[in-house]
């Protein structure tokens, strides 16, 4: 095992190249997420493709990231730091090539569920790497700069999809995409070093088998009952129709599955086989965090996928005019996000995430009266993603950084599924309110698109009260004390175990402890009988 480089208070030249490979094979996978947005419909054209249709090689992208994602804990258990990389950029690098030449629906679907595959592999690598690699006290700093890729990578796809598309055909996207994957695939290879080992740890079938089906038939139910994506009709019928009697049978599978799977890995967990290990939520910090996270992407997420076509179908703005809109919100984003890691490694969260999360309502609010002057729109759009700078790198880091080192590549996992499923659901209410107002307004004598209009604005205002709500989870933020360079003291019911001789570096009390402890790498810990040791 590699020495741990958080003994010292410095990120060795090893640890940051390692870092750097591995932001930026994350900024090209999370490129492709958003550089199809704004692609559909010349795909619809070529292939000769009902939207309905079409709609699946994003709901087939988001579906192949719920299920991925949560096996991901076990793959960074059970493989190496390099031959997951390895896995994950191959798979992405191969179904970059399938899009890239596919003759027909069918083969492009499956290079898109091909690139989801290695997609969900990556962010979790990337966020478990710097979690072990980074100092407690840099934690914020190197968060910061992983912010910039969410952020800038998902603002720049729309608008370079658009550039290219006007001179290009769309399989060029796929082709742009390639040449980058291929190198950073090459370099990663070579020079990625590995935090872990691989072991000899055994996959639990059913329990691939339950999160499987339970994280894809909810995802599934949840993006139907918007009626959009896989067989539903247009808004307007899925509002007056109800939820597609398909999407509830999944909702319900996906539920029963899921709940099969909790009971199976708390069985698992005793043998330390848990393919997600759910003893990250006895720490108090991850849960709370990840209660605002699950609030703050459902609202935000509707937010995402409406404006779009608000500006498409309402003010019609052509696809680049729309990217651009959406470049100044997103590049803000990404330039403040190193200045928000700096000053949450001197603050701690609560600082940031209150004020942060206040611009967020105050942004969404300005775009729920979804004004005609599109100047406005950007407006609100910059007011919300700066205010999302102040709180995604907040967020991330309390939420790992609270857990046991062992716990990094479960926690890693949690966030990832988290962050898909409150989406699908988030997108899902927001679509179908704006349906439901959009067929009350059109009942009542107005236009579709006055429809449109009435049924966005509504949406949005329900975000904002959403956006409310996680600023009262956010004031039961704590600041982790590793993250402030304090020293943690074992209190609590569990029995005190200094004076114990560790048993690895990962064992040693932070410099300036009493001595040393058990799993010392967080604030919070637990004793394998999952009794907090540390707060």
């Amino acid at each position: 095992m590699p020495i741990d480089p958080r003994a010292a208070d410095v990120i060795d030249p090893r640890s940051r190249s390692v870092i750097i490979l591995l932001l930026i094979s994350a900024f090209v996978v999370i490129l492709n997420e958003t550089i199809l947005s704004v692609a559909l419909p010349p795909i619809m054209d070529d292939l000769d493709l009902a939207e309905t249709t079409a709609q699946w090689l994003t709901t087939g992208f988001m579906l192949t990231m719920a299920v991925v994602i949560p096996t991901t804990g076990f793959l960074m258990g059970r493989f190496s730091t390099r031959q997951v990389f390895g896995i994950a950029m191959t798979t992405f690098t191969v179904g970059t090539l399938i899009c890239a030449v596919s003759p027909a629906f069918l083969p492009l679907l499956a290079g898109r569920i091909v690139q989801a595959s290695g997609t969900a592999i990556m962010m979790p690598l990337l966020m478990t790497t710097v979690m072990n690699l980074v100092p407690p006290s840099k934690h914020g700093m190197v968060m910061g700069n992983i912010s910039i890729v969410i952020s800038v990578a998902p603002a720049l796809g729309p608008t370079i999809s658009g550039l290219i598309l006007s001179f290009a055909p769309w399989r060029a996207l796929f082709l742009l995409v390639l040449p980058f994957a291929l190198i950073a695939l090459a370099f990663g290879l070579r020079r990625i070093e590995n935090v872990n080992e691989a072991t000899s740890q055994k996959v639990d079938v059913l329990s691939v088998l339950l999160s499987g089906v339970g994280f894809g038939t909810l995802v599934y139910g949840l993006t139907g009952i918007s009626g959009g994506g896989h067989g539903g009709s247009d808004a307007a019928d899925a509002a007056s129709g109800g939820a597609p009697a398909a999407a509830i049978v999944c909702l319900v599978i996906g539920v029963i599955s899921l709940a099969l799977f909790g009971w199976r890995q708390v069985l698992l967990q005793r043998a330390e086989r848990a393919l997600l290990d759910l003893r990250t939520f006895a720490t108090r910090n991850f849960s709370v965090a990840v209660a605002l996270m699950v609030v703050m992407m459902g609202s935000m997420f509707g937010v995402v996928v409406l404006l779009p076509i608000f500006l498409q179908r309402v003010l019609e703005l052509s696809t680049l005019q729309v990217g651009l809109m959406m470049l100044p919100g997103g590049l803000a984003m990404g330039l403040l996000a190193p200045f928000v890691g700096r000053l949450f490694d001197k603050v701690g969260p609560r600082p940031l995430l209150v004020p942060g999360l206040v611009s967020v309502v105050i942004g969404i609010g300005i775009m729920s009266r979804v004004p005609d002057q599109a100047w406005l729109i950007v407006v609100g759009h910059v007011i919300m993603s700066l205010g999302l700078a102040f709180v995604f790198t907040p967020l991330m880091t309390t939420a790992m950084g609270s857990l046991p080192r062992r716990l990094y590549p479960h926690g890693s996992a949690i966030v990832g599924t988290v962050q898909q499923v409150a989406g699908a659901a988030g997108a899902a209410l927001m679509v179908s309110i704006m349906a439901r107002i959009s067929s009350g307004t059109v009942a009542a004598g107005g236009d579709h698109l006055e429809g449109i209009a009435d049924g966005t604005s509504a949406a949005f205002t329900i975000s904002a009260v959403l956006g409310l709500v996680t600023v009262v989870i956010a004031l039961f933020i704590r600041r982790n004390p590793a993250d402030a360079g304090d020293a943690p003291v074992v209190t609590g019911d569990a029995p005190v175990v200094v004076g114990e001789a560790p048993a690895s570096a990962d064992d040693v009390a932070p410099e300036g402890g009493a001595g040393p402890t058990r799993e010392m790498s967080g604030p919070t810990d637990h004793d394998d009988s999952g009794r907090t040791v540390v707060d």
